[in-house]
């Protein structure tokens, strides 16, 4: 099977994004054959795709500087021996940051980077990755709930009246 010199007409992953000359075995519909009046066309593609990518950019940066701004905080249930009920995760800051603002709404759990759950009260810090250039870091505030316990023997002398 012989090798094609093609140009890409979209990204395809672990090949090349649109607009790239690469070898392969065979096209699937997802590229054109690499002739002189095609490499001509890819200079367009070359430029609408490098104007895409600097809006990508662009949002990416405005938006981490609004997060940057952001403060989020949670209350973290906490027992009588200070053990903490439950963890902070990267999908309870996602579903926070969703109710916020509704730009904050595209934001995958996936992109936040937590060493792992929060898991003690404090402040603490997680990076959102929002562009392969560009990532944000929220500050955190993790606050006590208190568990509230019901107390033995309080009936409001209910019992033993008949």
């Amino acid at each position: 099977m012989s090798q094609i010199e093609v140009i890409l007409k979209q990204k395809v992953d672990n090949l090349g994004a649109e607009a790239d000359v690469v070898k392969v075995l065979v096209p699937q519909g997802k590229a054109y054959e690499a002739t002189r009046g095609n490499l001509r066309h890819i200079e367009g593609l070359k430029r609408s795709r490098a104007i895409r990518e600097a809006n990508e950019l662009e949002a990416a940066n405005k938006l981490a500087n609004r997060l940057n701004k952001q403060r989020l905080k949670f209350e973290l249930l906490i027992g009588e021996g200070g053990k903490s009920f439950g963890s902070i995760t990267a999908k309870d800051i996602q579903e926070n940051l969703a109710n916020t603002d509704r730009q904050f709404r595209d934001i995958d759990r996936r992109q936040i980077q937590l060493a792992k759950p929060i898991k003690s009260t404090g402040d603490f810090e997680a990076e959102i990755k929002l562009h392969p250039e560009v990532t944000a870091v929220l500050k955190l505030k993790v606050s006590a709930k208190v568990e509230e316990t019901e107390e033995e023997g309080d009936t409001d002398g209910e019992e033993g009246s008949a």
